[in-house]
């Protein structure tokens, strides 16, 4: 042998593996990264291989790489999680979110927004889970995740979700841990009466599963609204989720704002403090700024973010993920908090922490968001509107490492072939 060969050898021997060019899937390159649960704040280069992360560096080499996106003047943030949704669409007429017509088709709004995991909430129960699975979880490139309805006929609406007789927390476990791959807790909603039933007996099902419960408190001008603090300290435990938290709706539920004084209330704040997650679960009528603004100056921010999304909100004032993201921005929540309240967080309130960071092997779901500048107005279900010169804008949305939505093309090739 030469000994020019020898040497040559002998050097990519012991080179270090940094000086070894790596033939990537999928390059990511000049983003700024955001990546709450790894504390990253700043310009990174993301490679991924085999659909996971592979590497997260300054300056990843992209020679050998399937695919180079062009990622400046981008956020690059896990794929947004959003916990509440209603996706259990269907035929039938007089099923309101319930295999109805009033839910919408996961995979048409959800990579549009960044969106790569949807949870649907409490649209199946114990009786039609697997009508949800087959008809909507095995027929969508979205990652659909459900909170089983406490009710055994589902979100149905009207009559059937006050019927108490139709709240069996043990079989509605039982179909629970049945489909645990897809289900990640229980939903109370809609419930109009003045006791504690279905709140009692879906926690009763999330002690015997380990799983959480988020509560859609009160709906009835007929009854006083049960108190918000009892709910939180002796009904729901820690890591249980009070959604629409900045609903307005009258005498039909306890707001977290004093209506007369426009106070945020104390006792709130303590607790999230003992472990209560709030959401926002916005909706067509559940979001309210005379509820939110004075909850944001008081300090109170939720834990979640989520759309509430059916045909209603997303053709008002809610329309997708990113404009109640754009919506937080504009009432001056920063940008890393509301990244983590829409991917880490929610992935820790429904207990699959697979998802919604970037570590190295993690699954590859990411989005590319646009901080896109302008004049914007953004607005309540009231008409209350807010001025701002900035909203987020979806560029692209990867999930299991492969491009599923991409606005302006910024990879290279624009599709791999």
């Amino acid at each position: 042998m030469k000994k020019s060969g020898y040497l040559l050898i002998c050097f990519l021997c012991f080179a270090p593996i940094s000086l070894i060019a790596q033939n990537y899937q999928m390059v990511i390159k000049g983003g700024h990264v955001i990546d709450p649960k790894n504390n990253i704040d700043e310009m990174m280069d993301v490679a991924i291989q085999d659909g996971v992360i592979a590497k997260i560096a300054k300056n990843i080499d992209t020679k050998g790489a399937s695919q180079v996106v062009n990622a400046s003047g981008l956020l690059v943030v896990p794929g947004l999680i959003d916990i509440h949704g209603h996706n259990f669409y269907g035929t039938r007429p007089n099923s309101y979110l319930s295999d109805g017509l009033t839910a919408v088709d996961p995979d048409s709004f959800t990579f549009r927004s960044g969106v790569t995991t949807i949870v649907d909430c409490g649209g199946p129960g114990w009786k039609n889970i697997h009508v949800f699975k087959e008809n909507i979880i095995d027929h969508s490139k979205t990652r659909v995740l459900a909170f089983m309805n406490i009710v055994g006929e589902g979100m149905r609406g009207g009559a059937y979700e006050q019927d108490t007789s139709d709240m069996n927390a043990e079989l509605t476990a039982q179909a629970a841990l049945k489909y645990k791959e897809h289900v990640v807790g229980f939903k109370v909603a809609h419930y109009a009466k003045r006791d504690w039933i279905p709140v009692d007996r879906a926690v009763q099902a999330g002690n015997i599963t380990d799983m959480p419960v988020i509560i859609d408190f009160g709906g009835s001008m007929a009854f006083a609204p049960l108190r918000l603090r009892e709910l939180f300290f002796e009904h729901l435990r820690p890591g249980d989720i009070y959604t629409h938290v900045f609903a307005e709706l009258g005498g039909a539920r306890e707001p977290v704002v004093d209506y007369e004084t426009r106070q945020f209330k104390p006792f709130v704040r303590q607790a999230q403090e003992r472990g209560i997650l709030f959401d926002v679960g916005y909706g067509g009528a559940s979001f309210d700024f005379r509820q939110a603004i004075p909850s944001l100056e008081a300090g109170f921010f939720p834990n979640t973010i989520s759309t509430d999304l059916h045909k209603g909100s997303m053709n008002a004032a809610m329309k997708d993920m990113l404009n109640v993201m754009s919506t937080f921005m504009a009432m001056g929540m920063e940008i890393p908090h509301i990244i983590e309240a829409s991917t880490w967080n929610p992935a820790k309130a429904i207990k699959r922490q697979e998802l919604g960071h970037l570590s190295e092997g993690a699954i590859a779901d990411l989005a590319l968001i646009e901080v896109r500048q302008g004049q914007f107005g953004i607005w309540d279900k009231n008409g209350y509107k807010l001025e701002s010169d900035k909203r987020f804008e979806c560029e692209m949305t990867i999930k299991d490492g492969v491009i599923v939505y991409s606005l302006n093309g910024r990879s290279e090739p624009v599709v791999l072939r």
